[in-house]
C-alpha cells in the first residue's frame, strides 16, 4: 500500500465544527488543527458525529457539518 493512502479518511475541525472527507493526496489537513477521526471513507456524517462523541472531541456534536477541502494553486 502506497504511504499517502493510510491518510485517507474522515478528519474533524473542532474549532469550525467541520469534517472532511480525504480521498487523494490533493491535500493533506496539518495535524494542528485537525484530527483523524476513521479511515472509512463512506462514514455517514451521523456515525461521524458518533465517534466524534465517544471518542471526546465534542461534547455537542449536533453543529458538525461538511467542510470544503482548500483549493490549491
Amino acid at each position: 500500500m502506497l504511504p499517502h493512502v493510510e491518510k485517507f479518511g474522515i478528519y474533524f475541525n473542532a474549532k469550525e465544527e467541520t469534517v472532511v472527507r480525504i480521498t487523494s493526496p490533493y491535500w493533506f489537513p496539518p495535524e494542528s488543527e485537525w484530527t483523524f477521526v476513521t479511515n472509512e471513507v463512506n462514514a455517514t456524517l451521523t456515525n461521524i458525529r458518533d465517534t466524534i462523541k465517544s471518542e471526546g472531541l465534542s461534547k455537542n456534536t449536533t453543529n458538525i457539518r461538511w467542510g470544503r477541502i482548500p483549493l490549491l494553486d
